[in-house]
């Protein structure tokens, strides 16, 4: 039988890559997200690899992650991996003019989201002694950059919360990694400039940056590492980074 798992923000980068790599190697697919009408494409494309089921709703509205995640049928309610991967960037703003509606959107997606998904599967893990959570930060989680305030301290609080999750969870023999890219070319920076396709695109201009299937091959290896080993934390760049700020340009590898 295939392990279920569930992938927030599922319907683009690195959760679309995710869906795809996870059903081609005998995994039974939740996917989340908002649009719909890109859940739909998704499911008719992958179930030609395994059972797909599909849930749309806000990470941000309590009510509509509990209501999704409750309506699940037994033969899917019993989630062996999740993979919390919703989140977002608004604006690249210095503190004393930032927008208050950004920082809303990346605290409540980045941070109370998160928490909200797992505190509805994890439980259920608790109680069958074992699953794994795949939470994917940022290195933002890492290191704070200029104009990066709040969206820095987002990702620090899912790499806190990735980190007291593995305490907590430890007992119940349940895995939890977090995973914290780099410059991954997404919607990420298109969203951060709310549409600006120039300024997002100079991003990863003169460099390769990683995709979302990058991140996917790592999280199928984690996800498939045998009962005794898990992978708690992983960085990675692409080869022209080496930090948050420093960044190699004109290099294509």
């Amino acid at each position: 039988m295939n392990r279920i798992a569930l992938i927030t923000g599922a319907t683009s980068g690195i959760g679309e890559a995710t869906a795809h790599t996870l059903a081609k190697n005998q995994f039974d697919l939740i996917l989340c997200g908002r649009r719909e009408d890109r859940l739909a494409q998704m499911q008719v494309h992958l179930s030609q690899y395994t059972r797909v089921h599909t849930l749309c709703f806000d990470v941000r509205n309590l009510q509509a992650v509990t209501a999704a995640i409750q309506s699940l049928a037994d033969d899917w309610a019993n989630i062996d991996v999740l993979i919390n991967n919703a989140g977002n960037a608004h604006g690249l703003d210095p503190i004393h003019t930032g927008d208050t509606a950004d920082w809303d959107a990346m605290i409540d997606i980045n941070v109370k989201g998160l928490l909200y998904v797992a505190r509805q599967i994890v439980p259920g893990m608790v109680g069958r002694k074992g699953g794994h959570v795949v939470n994917i930060g940022s290195i933002a989680g890492k290191e704070v950059y200029p104009n990066g305030n709040v969206y820095c301290a987002s990702k620090h609080a899912v790499d806190a919360i990735t980190n007291g999750m593995r305490l907590d969870l430890n007992q119940h023999g349940i895995k939890v990694t977090g995973i914290h890219p780099g410059m991954v070319e997404t919607e990420f920076s298109l969203v951060r400039f709310k549409g600006d396709t120039e300024r997002a695109g100079n991003v990863y201009k003169g460099l390769k940056p990683l995709n979302g299937n990058d991140i996917a091959d790592l999280i199928l290896f984690v996800i498939t590492r045998p009962p005794h080993v898990m992978v708690a934390d992983m960085i990675v760049f692409p080869t022209a980074q080496a930090s948050a700020t420093v960044v190699k340009r004109d290099v294509y590898y």
